[in-house]
């Protein structure tokens, strides 16, 4: 399975779960799962979170951490309208500024059913319509599976006694 990872749950996860400066074996162990492929940072979430300052961004911009961790593909445009259109429905200019990047993030989700995972802070709330939509809704409505940042390192058997090999 491959985690890819919304921008929200490297932004969350540094603020106010396991900050950096706290938690490093986390982080390290992150990149090592992103070594691995089973974890990965779209660009367009990595740009979201790279636009803005912080420990998070520093270590998101390292040579490693990026080699590690972004999500190196390719994705069909009509793929990313279809989820846009499908999945929030037509939008004006301030509908597509409120969705940002998330239908990016659930069509890479599309592109091999079954073997990929979006991983977000997001709640779901399934009354919301339009640019409002939450991406576990919109994932759910493509069949695409979605958790939370606890989930995924709960999957992959996260310790803090974790070693890199």
């Amino acid at each position: 399975m491959l985690y890819l990872l919304d921008a929200d749950t490297l932004i969350t996860g540094d603020r106010r779960a396991y900050p950096l400066r706290r938690f490093p074996v986390f982080w390290e162990w992150l990149r090592h799962q992103g070594t691995l492929g089973n974890v990965k940072i779209p660009l367009e979430q990595f740009e979201e979170v790279t636009s803005g300052r912080g420990d998070i961004v520093d270590w998101l911009c390292t040579e490693d951490c990026r080699a590690a961790l972004i999500l190196a593909e390719d994705l069909d445009p009509a793929l990313v309208a279809d989820t846009t259109l499908q999945g929030y429905g037509p939008l004006d200019e301030n509908g597509v500024e409120l969705v940002g990047r998330d239908p990016f993030l659930v069509a890479y989700g599309r592109v091999e059913p079954g073997e990929r995972t979006v991983v977000s802070f997001e709640v779901s709330k399934p009354g919301k319509q339009g640019a409002n939509r939450k991406v576990p809704d919109v994932c759910r409505d493509f069949g695409v599976p979605c958790c939370s940042l606890f989930d995924m390192i709960e999957a992959l058997d996260f310790t803090t006694a974790w070693q890199q090999p």
